[in-house]
This record gives structure tokens, sequence and C-alpha cells, in this order.
């Protein structure tokens, strides 16, 4: 570990004299700056760790010391170090895992009815309204991109942007399907019914990541539906994408202007293609082992909203809250946090780079 380490603090020190050298160029400061905070973490950590270290070595020097004072002391150290050596390395290990490098941006949740008809559009619009409480709760910003709603409180669809730092972070293990098990307010029999919703959760990305050649789409301009009245569109804003390669299709008609929508549409497109190659990439790279938190793959059951019983079940981690209207109100971080740590420790262990530690 101490190489590695001895590798990231020079290259911090690197940065730190180019930073010095290139105060001129406002921009190249920026990116280096940037590099270093990423790194400062672990140096910090690391001139922890060598402290932890170094009272080890003189704690086992003292205890052939001749005072006995000083023996006790030593012997004392030499029990308790151990402890804060290890946990400081795994502190310094989580640290030293490659994040994935989308995870502090924002996000596009699209939230699809599945079986279930009716009753499956009004549990999609309870699982929006679940991502909003919890995004506001972080300080986070929503903005609406389409809707398409069931016209009893439901949607048959619905596609927002959820906007802030680590969005994406906590946001990327929701893909999948939600089951919810409930007797729905048009059962005369009181039979509980299962019905389920598709989430898809995809970071944004920017141009440079996901180039789209204009031979590859066509796209088609509608006037949006309204609530009728003086809400109805005279002229035609909406606008719809069709990916030709892939069949991928995109609307977006919330926005007051045609280039307001079709840049809307354009991002989600972008989003979508990035997510198709990177779920490639990982099947590829899972070919030999499953990952512990699933495939987020958006036909995986990945949790289920129990109401009789007032519980909420992640399959994937078997974990469950008996409290469903406070996970209804936004309060996920039972499951989010879980599943953040079994992924960190599933590419921890996959990663043999530091199987010396």
């Amino acid at each position: 570990m101490l190489e590695k380490l001895n590798t990231i603090e020079n290259h911090y020190a690197e940065l730190t004299r180019l930073m010095d050298e290139s105060s001129q160029d406002y921009q190249k400061v920026v990116e280096l700056a940037k590099e270093r905070s990423e790194l400062e973490p672990i140096v910090q950590l690391s001139s922890r760790y060598r402290s932890l270290l170094s009272a080890y070595e003189q704690a086992r020097e003292l205890a052939d010391s001749d005072d006995e004072e000083m023996r006790a002391l030593a012997s004392q150290e030499m029990e308790q170090l151990p402890g804060q050596i290890e946990e400081m390395e795994n502190q310094i290990k989580r640290l030293l895992v490659p994040k994935d490098p989308r995870d502090d941006r924002n996000v596009y949740i699209e939230i699809r009815a599945g079986a279930g008809g009716d009753e499956a559009g009004l549990f999609a619009a309870e699982l929006m309204r679940m991502y909003m409480y919890y995004a506001e709760s972080r300080g986070w910003t929503v903005e609406m991109i389409s809707a398409n709603e069931t016209g009893i409180g439901g949607y048959k669809e619905v596609i927002f942007m959820v906007k802030g730092r680590g969005a994406y972070s906590r946001f990327k293990f929701e893909s999948g399907v939600h089951r919810v098990q409930r007797i729905p307010v048009t059962e005369s029999s009181g039979r509980i019914h299962t019905s389920t919703v598709t989430v898809a959760v995809m970071a944004e990305v920017e141009d440079v990541d996901v180039q789209i050649p204009d031979s590859d789409i066509t796209i088609d301009v509608f006037r949006s539906s309204g609530a009728g009245g003086q809400n109805v569109q005279k002229n035609a804003t909406a606008v719809r994408i069709t990916h030709i390669p892939t069949g991928i299709v995109v609307a977006c008609q919330d926005e007051r202007s045609q280039l307001q929508n079709k840049l809307r549409a354009m991002g989600i497109l972008r989003a979508r293609l990035f997510e198709l190659e990177e779920e490639k990439r990982r099947q590829e790279r899972d070919a030999s082992r499953r990952s512990q938190v699933g495939t987020g793959d958006r036909s995986e059951k990945i949790r289920t909203y129990n109401y009789p019983q007032s519980r909420v079940t992640d399959h994937r981690i078997n974990v469950s809250s008996y409290n469903l209207p406070a996970v209804l109100a936004g309060e996920i971080d039972i499951f989010i946090d879980e599943l953040s740590l079994r992924d960190e420790t599933d590419r921890l262990a996959a990663s043999g780079e530091y199987d010396e530690f």
C-alpha cells in the first residue's frame, strides 16, 4: 500500500507545482485543481496512516524498555493501534477504488407503468413523488420533461430530471422493476392485486460523450397537447426524435419553444444511447461474475412495496423497511446506503490491483 500511496503523493505534489507555474493560464489551473482535489482525501488519509505506523513502531521499540511505566504504555498502544491501522487501511482502499465517472452528474428518471393497468399508473405517480421528495431532502432540483397521464391521477409514462451534485451516485440503483401489492380502490372484493412499474435512471451526458450524426435521426414536430382552452398550443412546438440505428424514440413537449423541446429530447437520447453502451460494457465485464447488487437491467424485479404489511423489501440486498409511508415520503436511504456499500465492496473485490493490501 505504501508504494501506491507514494505514487499518489508524488503526483499530488507535481500537480501543485504545475498549478504554481501555470498561474496565468486560468483554464489549465482549473483542470489541475480539479484533478488535485480528487487526490486530496487520499493524501490526507495517507499522512494519518503513516503517523499510525510510526506510532506502532515506536511502541514496539519501547516494549523492551527498562522503564516499567513506558513498557505498560507501549503495551497499551500495541493493543489499540492495529485496529486503528486496519480501519485506516480500509478507508484508503475505498478511496482507491475507481469511481464511476458519472456519479456526480445530473440524472434523467423515466417511470413507466407496467402490468396492472390503472393501478400501475397510480403507483407510477407515487414513485415519481417519492423520488421528488428524496431529491428535495438533498437540496436537488427537479425539472419535469414529459408526462403521459392516465386521467385518474396516474401516469403511463413520466420523465423528469434531477439536478444536483452526486444525483446519479444515489439514483442509479433505482433502475429496474418495482412491484406493488395492494387492494385497488376499484376492487370491490377486497383482493390484493400485484402491479409493476419500470424505472430507468440515466446520467446526463455531454455532446462530447455521445456523437449523434444528423443522418442517424429523424425529427418530427407536432402540436403539444394541453388541458384545453387557452392552454392548447396553436403552434407545432412538440418534438419527436427517432434514432434510426436503434429505433429509440424520444418525444418532448413540455417546453415553450420547439428549440427547447429539441434540446431536451436530444439530451435524453444521448443519455439513453450512453446507457446502452454502458450496459454492453457491463455485460462483457461481468461475463464471469454476477454483481452483488444486480445487473440494473430493466427487466429485473428489484423492490416490492407491500401495502397490507406496510413493508418495502429490496430483493437485491434482502433489506426491508416496515414503514411504507416513510419510504414513499422519500426515506429511501435505508436501501441506497446498503446498495452503495455492496457495490463498493464488489468493485473492490473485483479489482485485483489491490490484492497486495
